[in-house]
């Protein structure tokens, strides 16, 4: 693995003869077998337009989910999806129409199992899965039987862990778990947040990681970070359980943002995933910009641990844009090497 190994959130655009493209939550463009081979095909297509990329550790671009959290939620029993309710999740920051938990929660069997496989035996190099994080399901789904969100959270992440183990059999090697909802929820992630990670990690002996960005760069995010003032300091108040976790890497925003790069001394002794890629604009980052970012954070921590990553999943970009902004992050990987050895 070279230095400043680059990788991504986790999503990438779909293809439009797959889902409505520049949108989340997408319908799906066809069904039954059809759909189910063009997941494939667009898995295949993601691992290749990374790789050209120069990506070192690929993942299969989330291309079969039609959302990171309800991805995984589709393959859980005791859910019900056909009664969809409002809530706010994120705190209120927008409205979603989400499914009830309506009875003790189950697997239905393996979730992300074919996506796997098929990327590990189609890729040479390192491969990431992502799966959504305990506090972010019970964030962003509705309960009418636990009656308990720290409850439900440690139900859900025992399913988390029965999948993780799974997909460490398929071949993965990074089993990264998305947060957003830590960085809105900061003293629950010390209470019960951070615990119920570890129950999702629990006899896992590949990579664990922990996303936990500003959200995807739609507009409710956008809005909200326009709030936040000249400083994001929210990261402050939970650096330091992270830094004590047991979980092995953490990814955060960084581009375009304005999270002071000092506080990335409170995850002394992880690899930190450095967001180098802004996934809020369409503006295409040159490598230069790129470069610029991962020596910046090489000031606060150990070279060998910097992952030069994007700042969020990017699902509801343009496909372009976001083709573009690959070769950037690789090439600005590749400068970096270059400028700072």
């Amino acid at each position: 693995m070279p230095l400043y190994p680059t990788t991504i959130a986790g999503s990438l655009p779909k293809p439009a003869w797959l889902a409505e493209p520049s949108k989340l939550w997408a319908p799906w463009r066809l069904s039954g077998d059809e759909l189910e081979g063009a997941k494939r095909d667009a898995t295949l297509l993601a691992l290749k337009l990374q790789e050209d990329s120069g990506i070192d550790i690929v993942t299969d671009g989330e291309q079969s989910r039609q959302h990171f959290v309800h991805g995984f939620l589709e393959f859980v029993d005791g859910i019900d999806f056909a009664h969809k309710v409002e809530i706010g999740i994120r705190a209120d920051r927008y409205k979603a129409m989400v499914p009830t938990v309506t009875s003790e929660l189950r697997l239905k069997g393996r979730v992300h199992a074919g996506e796997a496989r098929l990327a590990r035996a189609h890729t040479s190099r390192k491969l990431k899965l992502t799966l959504p994080g305990p506090m972010t399901i019970v964030d962003t789904i509705a309960d009418a039987h636990y009656g308990d969100r720290v409850k439900m959270a440690m139900a859900f992440a025992g399913l988390l862990n029965t999948e993780a183990r799974a997909l460490a059999a398929d071949g993965v090697d990074v089993i990264q778990f998305d947060e957003p909802a830590f960085n809105v929820y900061m003293r629950e992630v010390g209470e019960w947040g951070i615990e119920a990670l570890h129950r999702a990690i629990e006899g896992l002996t590949c990579t664990t990681a922990v996303h936990i960005c500003y959200g995807y760069g739609i507009k409710a995010n956008i809005d909200w970070k326009a709030t936040l003032g000249s400083e994001w300091r929210q990261y402050e108040e939970i650096f330091p359980a992270l830094a004590k976790s047991r979980i092995g890497q953490v990814s955060l925003e960084c581009r375009n943002s304005h999270v002071p790069m000092s506080l990335l001394k409170l995850l002394d002794g992880k690899d930190v995933l450095i967001g180098a890629i802004d996934v809020a604009s369409d503006a295409v980052e040159t490598p230069e910009e790129v470069a610029a970012v991962i020596a910046q954070a090489a000031r606060y921590v150990a070279p060998e641990r910097i992952v030069a990553g994007t700042n969020c999943g990017m699902a509801p970009m343009r496909r372009d844009i976001a083709m573009a902004k690959l070769a950037a992050l690789g090439a600005g990987a590749k400068l970096a090497r270059q400028k700072l050895g």
